[in-house]
Protein backbone atom coordinates (compact mmCIF):
# COMPACT_ATOMS: atom_id res chain seq x y z
CA UNK A 1 0.00 0.00 0.00
CA UNK A 2 1.57 3.26 -1.02
CA UNK A 3 2.02 6.22 1.32
CA UNK A 4 -0.05 8.73 -0.69
CA UNK A 5 -3.01 6.30 -0.69
CA UNK A 6 -2.67 5.94 3.10
CA UNK A 7 -2.52 9.75 3.54
CA UNK A 8 -5.72 10.11 1.48
CA UNK A 9 -7.46 7.50 3.65
CA UNK A 10 -6.47 9.37 6.80
CA UNK A 11 -7.71 12.73 5.43
CA UNK A 12 -11.04 11.22 4.41
CA UNK A 13 -11.38 9.51 7.80
CA UNK A 14 -10.60 12.75 9.68
CA UNK A 15 -13.33 14.66 7.85
CA UNK A 16 -15.93 11.91 8.22
CA UNK A 17 -18.10 11.00 11.20
CA UNK A 18 -16.84 7.42 11.24
CA UNK A 19 -15.47 6.17 14.54
CA UNK A 20 -13.63 3.12 13.13
CA UNK A 21 -12.35 2.10 9.70
CA UNK A 22 -10.56 -1.10 8.75
CA UNK A 23 -9.19 -1.83 5.27
CA UNK A 24 -7.61 -5.13 4.26
CA UNK A 25 -6.09 -4.81 0.79
CA UNK A 26 -3.39 -6.77 -1.03
CA UNK A 27 -2.07 -8.36 2.15
CA UNK A 28 -1.87 -5.01 4.00
CA UNK A 29 -4.23 -4.05 6.77
CA UNK A 30 -4.99 -0.51 7.96
CA UNK A 31 -7.14 0.15 11.01
CA UNK A 32 -8.15 3.70 11.94
CA UNK A 33 -10.14 4.66 15.02
CA UNK A 34 -11.07 7.78 16.92
CA UNK A 35 -10.37 8.26 20.58
CA UNK A 36 -13.59 7.94 22.51
CA UNK A 37 -14.83 11.17 24.10
CA UNK A 38 -14.12 10.89 27.81
CA UNK A 39 -17.08 11.07 30.13
CA UNK A 40 -17.38 14.31 32.05
CA UNK A 41 -14.81 14.22 34.82
CA UNK A 42 -16.31 13.99 38.29
CA UNK A 43 -14.11 16.75 39.66
CA UNK A 44 -13.44 19.08 36.75
CA UNK A 45 -11.77 22.39 37.42
CA UNK A 46 -14.04 25.32 36.59
CA UNK A 47 -12.97 27.66 33.79
CA UNK A 48 -10.65 30.53 34.70
CA UNK A 49 -12.52 33.49 36.16
CA UNK A 50 -15.47 31.36 37.31
CA UNK A 51 -16.56 31.99 40.88
CA UNK A 52 -17.77 28.89 42.73
CA UNK A 53 -20.87 29.45 44.86
CA UNK A 54 -20.12 29.50 48.57
CA UNK A 55 -21.67 26.77 50.70
CA UNK A 56 -22.03 26.30 54.40
CA UNK A 57 -19.90 23.64 55.98
CA UNK A 58 -21.16 21.15 58.59
CA UNK A 59 -19.97 21.46 62.18
CA UNK A 60 -16.59 19.89 62.75
CA UNK A 61 -15.86 17.25 65.34
CA UNK A 62 -13.07 17.33 67.89
CA UNK A 63 -11.05 14.87 65.78
CA UNK A 64 -10.66 17.40 62.95
CA UNK A 65 -9.68 20.12 65.38
CA UNK A 66 -11.90 22.72 63.73
CA UNK A 67 -13.64 25.03 66.16
CA UNK A 68 -16.04 26.95 63.93
CA UNK A 69 -17.83 25.39 61.00
CA UNK A 70 -19.08 28.33 58.95
CA UNK A 71 -16.86 30.77 57.08
CA UNK A 72 -16.64 34.15 58.68
CA UNK A 73 -18.10 37.05 56.82
CA UNK A 74 -15.05 38.69 55.26
CA UNK A 75 -14.13 41.92 57.01
CA UNK A 76 -11.23 44.31 56.72
CA UNK A 77 -9.42 42.37 59.48
CA UNK A 78 -9.90 38.79 58.28
CA UNK A 79 -8.72 36.83 55.26
CA UNK A 80 -9.95 33.45 54.02
CA UNK A 81 -7.42 30.97 52.65
CA UNK A 82 -9.29 29.03 49.97
CA UNK A 83 -8.63 25.70 48.32
CA UNK A 84 -6.96 26.09 44.93
CA UNK A 85 -7.94 22.53 43.93
CA UNK A 86 -10.44 19.73 44.51
CA UNK A 87 -9.21 16.94 46.76
CA UNK A 88 -8.94 15.62 50.31
CA UNK A 89 -7.87 17.98 53.12
CA UNK A 90 -5.19 16.88 55.60
CA UNK A 91 -3.90 19.04 58.47
CA UNK A 92 -0.65 17.06 58.91
CA UNK A 93 1.97 15.54 56.59
CA UNK A 94 1.32 12.04 58.03
CA UNK A 95 -1.38 10.43 60.19
CA UNK A 96 0.93 10.29 63.23
CA UNK A 97 2.50 13.74 62.71
CA UNK A 98 1.55 17.02 64.36
CA UNK A 99 -0.66 19.38 62.31
CA UNK A 100 1.10 22.03 60.26
CA UNK A 101 -0.69 24.83 62.15
CA UNK A 102 -2.89 25.30 65.24
CA UNK A 103 -5.66 27.72 66.21
CA UNK A 104 -4.20 31.03 67.39
CA UNK A 105 -0.87 30.45 65.66
CA UNK A 106 0.65 33.37 63.73
CA UNK A 107 1.65 32.45 60.16
CA UNK A 108 3.56 34.32 57.50
CA UNK A 109 2.76 34.39 53.80
CA UNK A 110 4.17 31.17 52.34
CA UNK A 111 3.75 29.10 55.53
CA UNK A 112 2.44 25.59 54.77
CA UNK A 113 -1.03 25.27 56.31
CA UNK A 114 -2.20 21.86 55.12
CA UNK A 115 -2.06 19.27 52.35
CA UNK A 116 -4.71 18.59 49.74
CA UNK A 117 -4.45 15.20 48.11
CA UNK A 118 -5.58 15.19 44.50
CA UNK A 119 -5.12 12.20 42.21
CA UNK A 120 -2.63 10.58 44.61
CA UNK A 121 -0.49 13.74 44.67
CA UNK A 122 0.07 15.58 47.95
CA UNK A 123 -0.17 19.34 47.33
CA UNK A 124 1.09 21.60 50.12
CA UNK A 125 -1.20 24.60 50.53
CA UNK A 126 0.56 27.74 51.68
CA UNK A 127 -0.85 30.83 53.29
CA UNK A 128 -1.28 33.72 50.89
CA UNK A 129 -1.31 36.28 53.71
CA UNK A 130 0.28 36.85 57.10
CA UNK A 131 -1.91 36.70 60.21
CA UNK A 132 -3.23 34.70 63.14
CA UNK A 133 -5.33 31.59 62.49
CA UNK A 134 -8.75 32.27 64.02
CA UNK A 135 -10.78 29.50 62.35
CA UNK A 136 -10.09 26.12 60.77
CA UNK A 137 -13.13 25.44 58.59
CA UNK A 138 -12.48 21.88 57.37
CA UNK A 139 -12.25 18.59 59.23
CA UNK A 140 -9.16 16.44 58.69
CA UNK A 141 -9.75 13.88 55.92
CA UNK A 142 -12.72 15.74 54.44
CA UNK A 143 -13.20 16.36 50.72
CA UNK A 144 -12.83 19.99 49.63
CA UNK A 145 -13.97 21.82 46.52
CA UNK A 146 -12.21 24.41 44.40
CA UNK A 147 -12.55 27.83 46.06
CA UNK A 148 -13.82 26.42 49.38
CA UNK A 149 -12.58 28.39 52.41
CA UNK A 150 -10.15 26.36 54.53
CA UNK A 151 -8.82 28.80 57.13
CA UNK A 152 -9.70 32.28 58.38
CA UNK A 153 -6.78 34.52 59.30
CA UNK A 154 -6.94 37.69 61.35
CA UNK A 155 -4.63 40.00 59.44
Amino acid sequence: MDLSYLEQLIKIFETSTLTDLEIDEEGSRVTLGRAKEPASPMFAMPPMGYQMPQTQHPAMGAEGGAHHAEPAAPTAKTHEVKSPIVGTFYRAPAPDADPYVQMGQHVESGTTLCIIEAMKLMNEIESDAAGKIVKILVENGSPVEYGQPLFVLEV
